[in-house]
């Protein structure tokens, strides 16, 4: 076990949550979004406080990257027609019926980052929601409204140093409860809390567990560890968001890397136990975890594997991998 001069968390219970930049700081009077049916300024897209998505979290989003090559002078957007498809599947589970396609999406997305001219990597934050102002408590009746907006963005985290994790008092919200296969805004109120203790206890991320105690996945990524040479990622039995970034890894790793990927339970002191582990996810991308709970996982800093992982993802997601190419829809 290292000292406790290796977990910063422990001298400033600020110092870890630094490790969230400015990247997802949103300037809300400049750009563009579509809005309305139609790409508007984005101080012109605005919604009623009497909104029904705004009063009860009716609504369900994506979070979709665009990443820039410079050498090619292109901006490649990752999995487009996948994160649309499960948008269309979230709103089925909130009784939505948009009146954009699955292709007007990824066209009216294209539209939009042509339209800024974007030449550094990019976030796409598509969202359909309940624009009807009632405070009826209903889903079936409501006007559905679709908008787009789009910013500018890195890391979300720090993906080089690595995490230090907690696991939440705060447990994943149960899919008898609320459909945790849909990315509902309201759903999210359990990973803001999760996040926030973690952050204000000097954390830079947080690990939710089922309401067996199993572990889930982190406050909006899922995860992997490394024990005896296998990679272990939580089973979708086990309340996770089904991770498209996820999907996309398990064939990586085991076409590229032959490491074997095991889908199943994971207990807490599994993470205890984890030679490496990383979250993986649009936002967070691939961050190798070097901590939990103040415990060194591993030599308490970013694993080989992971960081090899790492750097073969990014260069896929730059359109530097042709085997890849199919992750990708260039912008330009």
């Amino acid at each position: 076990m290292a000292s406790t001069d290796s977990f910063p968390l422990q001298q400033n219970g600020l110092q870890a949550s630094r490790k969230y930049g400015e990247a997802a700081q949103i300037e809300s009077e400049q750009g563009f979004a579509y809005f309305k049916g139609q790409i508007v300024p984005m101080s012109e897209a605005k919604v009623s406080i009497a909104t029904h998505a705004l009063q009860y979290g009716t609504a369900c989003f994506e979070g979709i990257r665009a990443y820039w090559n410079a050498q090619q002078e292109q901006l490649y957007l990752l999995k487009l027609r996948e994160h649309y498809q499960r948008l269309m599947q979230s709103c089925a589970f909130l009784c939505m019926k948009p009146q954009e396609s699955l292709d007007d999406f990824c066209n009216i997305t294209i539209d939009l980052l042509r339209k800024h001219d974007y030449h550094q990597d990019v976030y796409v934050r598509p969202l359909v929601y309940k624009a009807t102002c009632t405070i009826k408590l209903m889903l079936n009746t409501l006007e559905d409204a679709a908008a787009i907006y789009v910013l500018p963005m890195g890391e979300y985290v720090n993906i080089s140093s690595g995490l230090n994790v907690c696991t939440s008092s705060w447990r994943r919200a149960n899919s008898n409860a609320m459909p945790v296969r849909a990315k509902s805004t309201g759903a999210y109120i359990n990973n803001s809390l999760a996040v926030n203790d973690a952050l204000t206890s000097g954390f830079d991320e947080a690990i939710l567990l089922t309401h067996d105690g199993t572990v889930s996945e982190g406050s909006a990524c899922n995860l992997f560890i490394l024990r005896n040479g296998q990679l272990i990622t939580p089973a979708l039995s086990e309340d996770i968001l089904e991770g498209i970034t996820r999907n996309a890894l398990i064939k990586m790793i085991q076409e590229d890397f032959g490491i074997t990927v095991v889908e199943r339970r994971i207990d807490r002191t599994e993470l205890y136990a984890s030679d490496e582990i990383f979250f993986c996810g649009t936002g967070v991308q691939i961050s190798p975890v070097v901590s939990v709970d103040h415990r060194c996982v591993g030599s308490c800093q970013p694993g080989p594997i992971t960081m090899a992982l790492q750097a073969r993802y990014l260069s896929a997601c730059r359109g530097e991998l042709a085997k890849y190419s199919d992750w990708l829809t260039a912008v330009y």
